[in-house]
């Protein structure tokens, strides 16, 4: 396959934060951030990326740039006598797994979306809207149905290519969920008792700093990034020579952070002034949410352009996910990208379907008392994901060769001593023993 490049920084900034910013910005981080004290959980969440995210967004970009290879090629071009390359397919593998179950919470979402369009989900009444989300999810056909309807989105947009397709719909689609966003929050805000929800998203409360917390706040720092799936590296490869690696990556972290919180300013103000309680995951967003706006003037408005800019956050996602896919059967295969995205997408299609009916007619099926959509998550986003990011470490620190990596992150400016030795010491010790850390809590064998 001819390697492309993304024409512009914009480009690349915006493919490569639509992918940052998913559904765990939504629905997670503002839900962690508040329970966990609000703007002191910020900090402590800026601290945590500081630490890992930054280093390890800079060399998985200049793991891409330098070999301009996808995540497989990128270690066998660096180190082709080793074994390295099975990092490299460990995180396809995990890309892969990841978004055979995305695909169905994003059809959840567009199916919330169409059914928001036509008036039937603002007319459910406040008490049913738990058997209404159960009832959409067990359904097969419906759940099958929006399947294949995001597969076929996604790779219409990534079928084009990188600049024709990904960067072309990447500046379509996060100019969409900006102006969405901030529509929201004007309505948000602007409720009575909408104070209390903004409190509890970033008033300062140390004494709920915890040891959990802390976690908390490197976990997430980890896995909003989108590191270990290979997508930084497949977006390096396309990512022109005078490109600034490291304000690229700040750029797209501050990106991540900022609407993580904004998102949190659309959802807690609105949901205090009802007198909802918060909660994460899907509850907050099917169950929570259509009952807030029931509640407020103009709702079936408000609903609709909120599940836009959800099923806009879920695609961007998805887009880089499948990208990861195509170019690296595409290369390692040498099949050109429209066959590709077809095999790829029929097994995306027939890996989906476990998860999707794990909540219907498979759901007392259990692997190791797991439903599979519990067990493709686990083993994917808590298992694969951190070890990729530990052996990533260990690769550029001790086979490439953090000299190397640094220079390819920098370009042909002068760097200074004190900035390589930094970026040093995090990449060798402190960015893997933090993942570390994350890899033993999420998987239980540590808890606090």
């Amino acid at each position: 396959m001819e390697r492309e490049t993304f024409s512009s920084k914009l480009g690349v900034l915006a493919a490569a934060a639509g992918s940052a910013i998913g559904l765990g910005n939504i629905w997670k981080f503002p839900y962690i951030t508040g329970k966990n004290g609000g703007a002191a959980f910020i900090l402590v969440y800026i601290i945590c990326i500081a630490l890992i995210g930054v280093v390890m967004m800079m060399s998985e970009f200049a793991l891409g740039r330098k070999t301009k290879s996808n995540p497989i090629g990128a270690f066998k071009k660096l180190r082709p006598e080793g074994k390295w390359h099975y990092t490299g397919i460990l995180a396809v593998l995990t890309s892969f797994i990841i978004l055979s179950f995305y695909l169905m919470i994003a059809g959840w979402i567009f199916s919330y979306f169409a059914k928001s369009l036509t008036g039937e989900l603002i007319s459910i009444a406040p008490e049913s809207l738990g058997s209404y989300f159960e009832t959409i999810t067990s359904n097969t056909f419906s759940v099958l149905f929006w399947n294949v309807i995001i597969i076929a989105i996604t790779s219409f947009i990534v079928i084009s290519g990188v600049q024709k397709g990904i960067e072309k719909y990447s500046k379509i689609l996060m100019p969409i969920l900006l102006i969405t966003l901030i529509i929201l929050i004007f309505r948000s805000l602007t409720l009575k008792g909408a104070k209390e929800g903004l409190d509890f998203l970033l008033k300062p409360d140390f004494s709920k700093l915890t040891t959990k917390a802390v976690l908390e706040a490197l976990g997430h720092a980890f896995y909003t990034l989108s590191l270990g799936m290979g997508i930084i590296i497949t977006y390096g490869s396309y990512v022109k020579k005078d490109e600034n690696l490291k304000s690229l990556s700040f750029q797209i972290i501050i990106a991540d952070t900022v609407i993580a919180i904004m998102a949190g300013m659309v959802i807690f103000p609105a949901v205090f002034a009802y007198g909802f309680e918060p909660e994460a995951g899907p509850s907050l967003i099917f169950i929570t949410l259509p009952a807030v706006f029931q509640s407020m003037p103009l709702g079936g408005i408000f609903e609709t352009l909120f599940f836009l800019l959800v099923g806009v956050a879920a695609i961007t996602s998805t887009i880089s996910l499948l990208e990861v896919l195509v170019s690296a059967l595409g290369e390692e295969f040498n099949l050109d990208r429209k066959k590709t995205i077809l095999i790829v997408s029929i097994a995306l299609f027939l890996l989906s379907i476990p998860s999707s009916l794990s909540f219907g007619s498979w759901s007392g099926i259990k692997v190791l008392g797991l439903s599979f959509f519990d067990l493709f998550d686990f083993i994917a986003s808590y298992i694969f994901l951190p070890i990729v990011g530990i052996l990533t470490c260990i690769f550029i620190s001790h086979v490439w060769g953090t000299k190397n990596a640094f220079n390819e992150i920098v370009g042909e400016e002068v760097y200074s001593s004190r900035n390589y030795k930094t970026y040093n010491f995090l990449i060798k010790y402190i960015a893997p023993i933090a993942i570390l850390i994350i890899l033993l809590y999420s998987t239980g064998i540590i808890s606090f």
